[in-house]
């Protein structure tokens, strides 16, 4: 591999110098289309040259001459041809190192490093030995800059940018140079390869994921080894996408690295359809985020922090119980793994309650060891190399030392700035140049040294060492969970390809990976049953008894009190009351009964069948008391307007203009903005038992876009037609007409109509969103107000008829005279006969006393003559004056007490001169005869 990538940057090199001096011979004249071409790998040589004759490209016949640089013995044949098969006939050489060529004498090249021993992340505890091992390796290298010995010369930044700002000017302003800088840590890499630029330097960063580092227009001389973190955020979509997640919350420490990490994840997230729901972010204290996040219902986590904030966020978790099984925790894999075991005096939670709120997260971690056993650079295994580092760390416990896991990137570091070098001394030679001549302001060995970088791929202990155009590493990504307190691997993700290594063994807490939120169930609400077919019941009634009512007033429509009734708006009235109580029956079929398509029919049919229904019942009603309003409320015309034949045709026109415009109304509306559905949401609603699910309420509703304006319009209209009627009522309740006998009962019926309407149109409107409430108002005050009216007016036609039995009687009177009278003279002749008969009792009664008068007369006479006669005799015995009993008549009467002479048996006629007035037995009284006090009888 070493071979391979010196070869290349060799033939850069090489082939370009040809091609300028022999332009004929350049590959692109020479013709290759029938030509098999032998593999360019023998054309270079690593620490030697390679001589080609003919000049071009490797065909047939071409024949390689190899030697080696001094220093170095070539092992193998010297020279190699091309046959015709395409292929070399003998194997590439190699030039190893002579351990006999002047051994003494290395110059040295100083590498400037910065290893936080601790802080935030204390990789260098394992990172450093990792990295001395490596320079040990080199060192010892006969093939790897066999002038040159690297050595290290490293402080401990903490992992604080202050600290390292005060160090690397330690580092840049204190002898002797350094010709690469090697930092960790995110935040001290950013700090350096931002000022790295300035002095020329190449700065290789073994332990920093920071996104932002990316940036080649910031940081144009930085590498790393550690894969950006960024390389975590495709892993963790394709986990989302794997388990169906659509929904996911982060919590973040407000540093650069995680915001930028987190930037790229919203844009990865985005595109995947994945919504990040919650966006959290502490700088020391992380309760208030993890409050807000249990308070906005987070459930799946992504959490960005180092590890010292790591156990702060998770005994902040255990506090809010925001663990378990509706929850899962992605963090980052680079903590040590006992890293929640720690004791730590910023908290004040138990390892036992660390360890339960930590159990079940998953890890996105670079594959930091190669999982294949495989030899590279360095000529060691993953394997051989761990063993070699826990020796190196004295035995030391992997889990409680920082940056374990990322010391194979340290290792390989080191091993890719040494074979960079290495590349750099055969051209930097050509140029005249030397590596120990490298300086701050020498930008070509600094361009050399870059060019070698850029183009570094070797396998390393960590896997195969190679950087994108922006010095970033490629690498797999490990996922692991921890299970029982230990991290198992479940499965790798190759972002390069899109490919996901799974194994199966995940372990959830619950049943299975949880929901991504609460899980919502819609659930509509539908009409309580029971109440739907009690109203259908009373509706159905108020049918059958319509039915009657319309039959009984069309069969009586000849009797004569009918007739005065005007018959035909009461069938009008009966016809609308049964139209309305029909409207209850698709006031209660809601989405239980129909689907969701036909329901917008359901709305039409309630809305038609109601509107038309009051039109009919209501405006025949109105048109009866509007008319007798009209009639009889003008005192001086009101003898000559009784005397007015009603013309029904005028109280026709009068409910055919109402119910004309009910139904342009209503017309104009469906053409316009016609009902359809809409769905009403309510506030969630948790159901008993331990189950992560919410019920969302819904209620289906007829509706339209202007809904609100067509109600407002119709409910005006409405009640205004019933105010009026209400005063209509009322202005005509001492009215008494013979010609429509019923609109006292129509008043009755408006009355009640008019107040049930008025109060439950309101209520039906606020209650809107209680279907039983709503649908038990409004349907409930239809059934009232239909039964009210029907048995107002229907009730007492049937029992004045049938008491009285006036239907047999108009119907024998018809059929002998054929034709039929007026309803009013027969009620005139009924009360006459009535009132001869008292008159026949007032006068039998006067007579009596008349006789008994006449007697008492005719004994007062008889007493009056015997008187008479003795003073006629007592006067011939004293003859006194005549002429004094002639001039007082008065003394002739008796006495006081004594009864008159009866002289004269006779009566005396002129005394009773209009006694033949008060007795006429040949002859009726009349009606002017009867005294007044007799008179007021007939009327109780």
């Amino acid at each position: 591999m070493i071979q391979r990538s010196s070869g290349r940057g060799m033939a850069l090199f090489i082939l370009p110098l040809f091609s300028a001096m022999f332009p004929s011979l350049s590959v692109s004249a020479y013709n290759t289309s029938a030509v098999l071409l032998c593999p360019r790998m023998w054309t270079s040589l690593e620490n030697g040259l390679v001589s080609s004759w003919p000049l071009g490209p490797p065909v047939e016949g071409t024949v390689l001459h190899y030697s080696c640089l001094p220093g170095f013995i070539l092992m193998g044949w010297n020279s190699s041809q091309c046959n015709k098969m395409g292929k070399w006939d003998m194997p590439k050489p190699v030039c190893h190192y002579d351990r006999h060529y002047k051994a003494l004498g290395k110059k040295k090249l100083y590498i400037g490093a910065l290893f936080p021993m601790s802080g935030g992340w204390p990789g260098g505890q394992a990172c450093l030995p990792a990295a001395q091992m490596a320079l040990n390796l080199v060192n010892k290298r006969s093939d790897i800059l066999p002038d040159y010995e690297l050595e290290l010369i490293h402080y401990d930044s903490m992992c604080d940018p202050g600290e390292a700002t005060k160090l690397l000017y330690d580092l840049l302003y204190t002898e002797p140079i350094k010709i690469v800088l090697m930092p960790g840590c995110s935040s001290v890499s950013t700090l350096v390869a931002e000022a790295a630029r300035m002095w020329n330097l190449i700065v290789l960063s073994y332990g920093s994921s920071s996104p932002a580092l990316s940036n080649r227009q910031r940081f144009p001389t930085f590498f790393r080894t550690h894969p950006s973190a960024t390389l975590h955020n495709p892993t963790r979509v394709q986990l989302f996408q794997k388990w169906k997640w659509t929904k996911i919350a982060t919590i973040q420490q407000t540093t650069e690295v995680f915001t930028s990490t987190l930037d790229d994840l919203e844009e990865r997230v985005k595109e995947a359809g994945i919504e990040i729901s919650v966006r959290q972010s502490f700088l020391t204290d992380p309760a208030v985020a993890v409050k807000n996040l249990k308070r906005q219902d987070a459930r799946i986590i992504v959490g960005l922090f180092y590890e010292t904030e790591a156990r702060k966020v998770f005994c902040e978790v255990y506090k809010e119980k925001l663990y378990g099984k509706k929850y899962v925790w992605f963090l980052i894999g680079w903590y040590a793994d006992n890293w929640f075991k720690i004791k730590d005096p910023s908290i004040n939670c138990t390892v036992e309650q660390m360890t339960e709120a930590v159990e079940g997260h998953v890890t996105t971690e670079i594959v930091m060891l190669n999982p294949e056993t495989v030899r590279g650079a360095s000529n060691l295994t993953s394997q051989e190399f761990l063993a070699q580092l826990m020796s190196k760390l004295g035995g030391k416990n992997p889990e409680e030392t920082g940056g374990f896991q990322e010391a194979p990137l340290a290792y390989d570091a080191v091993w890719a700035l040494a074979l960079a070098l290495n590349k750099t001394v055969g051209p930097l030679k050509t140029k005249g140049h030397r590596l120990e001549d490298f300086n701050y302001n020498n930008r070509d060995i600094t361009s050399e040294i870059y060019r070698a970088m850029n183009t570094s791929s070797f396998e390393g202990v960590s896997g195969h060492v190679v950087f994108d155009a922006q010095g970033s590493r490629m690498a797999w990504t490990l996922i692991e969970q921890l299970q029982g307190g230990s991290y198992k691997k479940i499965g790798y993700y190759d972002s390069t390809k899109g490919n996901l290594s799974w194994y199966g063994n995940d372990k959830w807490i619950g049943p299975g990976p949880p929901a991504d939120q609460t899980v919502v169930i819609e659930e509509f609400r539908y009409l309580s049953q029971k109440l739907f077919v009690s109203v259908s019941v009373f509706a159905g009634l108020g049918v059958l008894l319509g039915i009657v009512c319309l039959t009984f007033n069309i069969y009586n429509s000849n009797v004569r009190y009918i007739q005065n009734s005007q018959p035909y708006l009461n069938n009008m009235t009966a016809v609308g009351c049964m139209m309305a109580l029909a409207a209850v029956f698709p006031l209660g079929i809601d989405g239980l009964h129909v689907h969701r398509r036909q329901f917008p029919v359901i709305c039409q049919f309630r809305l038609w069948l109601l509107g038309l229904g009051f039109s009919l019942a209501y405006g025949s009603m109105f048109t009866k008391i509007w008319w007798v309003h009209t009639v009889f409320t003008k005192k001086d015309e009101k003898k000559d307007k009784r005397k007015q034949h009603l013309e029904p045709w005028k109280l026709y026109a009068t409910v055919g203009v109402l119910l004309s415009i009910d139904i342009l109304s209503l017309m104009i509306w469906q053409i316009v903005d016609p009902l359809h559905i809409t769905v009403e949401k309510f506030t969630r609603e948790a159901p008993k038992g331990d189950l992560d699910v919410l019920i969302q309420p819904l209620l289906e509703h007829c509706s339209s876009e202007k809904m609100n304006t067509w109600l407002g319009v119709v409910y005006g209209y409405k009640g205004l037609l019933l105010l009026l009627g209400i005063f209509l009522a009322y202005e005509t309740k001492s009215i008494s007409t013979e010609k429509i006998n019923d609109h006292r009962a129509v008043g009755m019926a408006i009355y009640n109509v008019a107040v049930l309407c008025m109060i439950t149109a309101p209520v039906t409107m606020i209650l809107s969103s209680q279907q039983d409430a709503s649908f038990a108002f409004a349907s409930l005050a239809i059934v009232f107000s239909v039964y009210i009216t029907l048995v107002v007016l229907f009730v007492p036609k049937m029992r004045r008829l049938i008491t009285r039995g006036e239907w047999q009687s108009d119907a024998q009177e018809t059929m002998k005279t054929g034709s039929s009278t007026n309803n009013n003279d027969e009620e005139k002749s009924r009360q006459l006969e009535r009132e001869n008969k008292e008159l026949q009792k007032i006068i039998q009664e006067k007579e009596e006393r008349v006789s008994e008068l006449r007697n008492q007369l005719s004994e007062r006479q008889a007493l009056r003559s015997r008187r008479r006669a003795s003073t006629i005799t007592n006067q011939n015995h004293s003859s006194p004056p005549l002429a004094i009993f002639q001039s007082d008549p008065r003394s002739l009467a008796p006495p006081p007490g004594y009864p008159a002479p009866t002289s004269d048996p006779h009566p005396i006629a002129q005394s009773f001169p209009n006694s033949s007035s008060l007795y006429q037995p040949d002859s009726k009284i009349s009606r002017n005869n009867c005294h007044t006090s007799r008179l007021q009888l007939l009327y109780k």
